[in-house]
């Protein structure tokens, strides 16, 4: 049965009707290859309905996921030089998921998964400027480490914006400390400790956005709540 394009995205949970009519407006929503219009109707279930190029699927079909990701695993659903990913550890969820972002092979912890699409690009657009925390332990040159991290503006010449850093614990050669970013440039956590002469020996990611990894066994997953999911778009900018 056909409704109106705005209905359709509001009941598929990704947004308000107001704001669905204003994604038509700004051409992020095709019915059968063709950019919708305001005031167009369809029928999902024989139109395909595009939502910033991904598929407009039913509330029931949707499926959202935090893995605590172990090192060693690649964030892709294969790979072609015969290294685990993470896909094989959320097999058992019932529907094909994705990984939200990075979480590069040597690092552990908090990484988001779904199938839906829409949901996932606005988390990763730029505006979004969702926060990120990180536990390091690291060695090396650590005596004031973590006011050398916060004060780092660029990194191999690039500009970053300022991280905010904590200290935990300070020894004679280690130390363990929580950074908290928004930019997610590639491996930027690790690229920001070279620079202080740290070498990183272990990087945990612990929260995202509202989201804490908690008590979440290593290797295992849990489906996200409905509030888990909802408020990454209360957070769009």
């Amino acid at each position: 049965m056909e409704q109106r394009l705005q209905k359709l995205i509001a009941s598929a949970g990704l947004c308000s009707r107001r704001t669905a009519e204003e994604w038509i407006r700004a051409g992020r929503v095709s019915v059968n290859g063709a950019t919708a219009a305001l005031g167009q109707s369809a029928d999902p279930a024989s139109d395909e309905i595009l939502v910033d190029g991904a598929p407009l699927l039913p509330a029931e079909q949707r499926c959202y996921l935090m893995l605590n990701k172990p090192r060693g695993y690649v964030c892709t659903l294969s790979d072609e030089r015969g290294r685990p990913a993470v896909a094989e550890l959320v097999r058992d969820c019932g529907a094909r998921v994705v990984p939200v972002g990075r979480l590069d092979l040597d690092s552990d912890g908090l990484l988001l998964l779904t199938n839906d699409g829409a949901w996932m690009q606005r988390i990763l657009h730029p505006s979004f400027e969702i926060e990120k925390t990180y536990r390091l332990s690291v060695a090396g040159d650590v005596q004031n480490a973590g006011e050398r991290l916060a004060a780092l503006r660029a990194i191999d010449g690039e500009p970053i914006r300022p991280a905010r850093v904590t200290t935990l614990r300070t020894g004679r050669e280690t130390a363990e400390l929580e950074i908290t970013i928004h930019e997610g440039k590639n491996r930027q956590i690790r690229r920001m400790c070279k620079a202080c002469g740290l070498y990183v020996k272990r990087l945990q990611r612990i929260a995202e956005h509202t989201l804490s990894l908690g008590a979440l066994p290593l290797g295992k997953w849990r489906f996200l709540t409905s509030e888990e999911v909802a408020s990454f778009e209360k957070q769009r900018k």
